[in-house]
């Protein structure tokens, strides 16, 4: 059966894995996957925002770590089975102003929507 004509899906949200990675990822500290998801994990139940179970949100986490060292923004170093990974300093201020304006202008538009509901 096709779609119906006209529908479409509505920009998401900003992603908050992704902000906290290049958060964490931003300090010269290069980190090994496990304790690198550790302080994920607290971030994001700082936040409230770590849902969906542990595993998946590390496999979620992963995933997009893996993203970034595919865009040249996080260095990936293998030293025989340990794999450490450090953010680029030059696109990770790029990246984070990025996800600031994305985040600034996605908190306008919630608040022009809850506006315009009232």
């Amino acid at each position: 059966m096709a779609k119906p004509s006209g529908t479409f899906f509505s920009r998401r949200a900003p992603d908050i894995i992704t902000e906290e990675l290049v958060a964490v990822l931003s300090s010269k500290t290069a980190f090994e996957f496990k304790p690198l998801f550790d302080i994920l994990l607290a971030n994001l139940r700082e936040r409230n925002a770590a849902s969906g179970g542990e595993e998946m949100l590390r496999l979620r986490s992963y995933e997009k770590l893996q993203g970034l060292v595919s865009q040249g923004a996080v260095d990936r170093k293998v030293n025989g089975t340990v794999k450490k990974y450090k953010g680029v300093p030059a696109r990770m201020m790029a990246l984070r102003a990025e996800m600031k304006t994305l985040r600034a202008d996605w908190n306008e538009r919630a608040q022009a929507k809850a506006a315009a509901a009232n």
